[in-house]
């Protein structure tokens, strides 16, 4: 089961990163013109010339927090860290987890506007995939250091 677990934590490392540069969404104002593709990465880089505050709480929730988490649970698989310190991994992957809500509400939004078009594209659902796996990751490494 650990090395179950240390290989899909292990997996998550070379996962996020994909994530964050594949395609959330497509979106466009007219139905006619095709559809520009936003990222993780590419949202920030617009976030950071509009709202530095916001493209900061964004940048440590959608990089730096789930990052953290899976660092931090690979160290304990290997027993570099105390497993004491899943509670607070966990915590981060629940913050990491708020960046999905986010992206879902924009696109209700957007599309109950009808201004425009968007569409979800693969990289959404990667991203909460990784999420999701970080999650259950912690959850089972964290009934392991019960046993």
């Amino acid at each position: 089961m650990l090395t179950t677990l240390r290989t899909a934590n292990l997996a998550l490392l070379i996962l996020f990163p994909i994530s964050w540069f594949a395609p959330l969404l497509k979106a466009g104002l007219l139905p006619l013109f095709s559809l520009s593709e936003i990222s993780v990465i590419s949202g920030l880089q617009s976030l950071w010339g509009t709202d530095p505050v916001l493209a900061l709480l964004v940048t440590a929730l959608a990089l730096f927090a789930p990052m953290m988490k899976t660092i931090g649970i690979a160290l304990i698989h290997f027993g570099l860290l105390k497993r004491k310190l899943i509670p607070v991994l966990s915590w981060l992957g629940k913050l990491a987890m708020a960046d999905v809500f986010l992206i879902a509400l924009y696109v209700v939004v957007a599309k109950g506007i009808g201004v425009g078009r968007v569409e979800t594209a693969w990289g959404l659902y990667l991203f909460t995939a990784c999420i999701l796996a970080s999650l259950v990751i912690s959850t089972l490494t964290q009934r392991q250091a019960k046993d």
